[in-house]
């Protein structure tokens, strides 16, 4: 027996014919017939959007889904003396131009950059700089200070990790880190100060 499904290649009108009835049940009611033509539609919308959108699978069965949805939404709006196929390729060739209009805003966004720009290598050498410069200044404080901070706010340790690896206790961590950076504080206001 065969099935009356509009996936299998048939003439346009057998199309409309077999959509439209089987539409139309369902809106009075028939679930069985309704589900068959949400189906069969997607049979015809994946061939309908596929041919248009080739080369893009994944975004063809994204628009599939969307179209079904936008159409069972707005299956009120269906004029019973029109031709079902013209209003679900209205509804498809919408979804489709707003997904087109999406990816080339998307890709505008996207420009390439190409890594040897002088940026990104005044932005390594700036890092660089920016490290040893840290590396200095921390050199200049005493241990009590200067390693809780490189442990807990440069390395990310916990005040408990720190004082386990330090033999200090936890407060003394504390106290450690709030006097070392207010020590860089100063020795930074007095350089900053100057120059502003």
């Amino acid at each position: 027996m065969e099935r009356n499904t509009v996936g299998s290649r048939k003439n346009p009108g057998d199309v409309e014919a077999a959509l439209r009835g089987l539409f139309l049940r369902g809106l009075d009611g028939d679930a069985k017939a309704y589900r068959d033509f949400l189906q069969q539609l997607s049979a015809h919308l994946r061939a309908f959007l596929g041919k248009r959108l080739f080369g893009w699978p994944d975004e063809v069965e994204d628009l599939v889904q969307e179209c079904l949805l936008a159409m069972h939404n707005q299956r009120h709006t269906y004029q019973s003396d029109q031709p079902l196929t013209a209003w679900v390729h209205a509804i498809a060739r919408y979804k489709m131009i707003d997904l087109l209009r999406a990816k080339s805003a998307r890709e505008d966004l996207h420009e390439p950059l190409d890594d040897d720009l002088a940026v990104f290598a005044e932005s390594a050498q700036e890092a660089s700089d920016a490290k040893r410069d840290l590396g200095g200044l921390l050199e200049t404080l005493p241990d009590r200070q200067r390693l809780p901070i490189v442990h807990v706010k440069i390395e990310g340790r916990s005040v408990a990790e720190t004082a386990s690896l330090t033999g200090m206790s936890e407060s003394a961590v504390k106290v450690g880190i709030h006097r070392g950076l207010k020590a860089l504080a100063a020795r930074f206001g007095n350089g900053w100060g100057a120059a502003a």
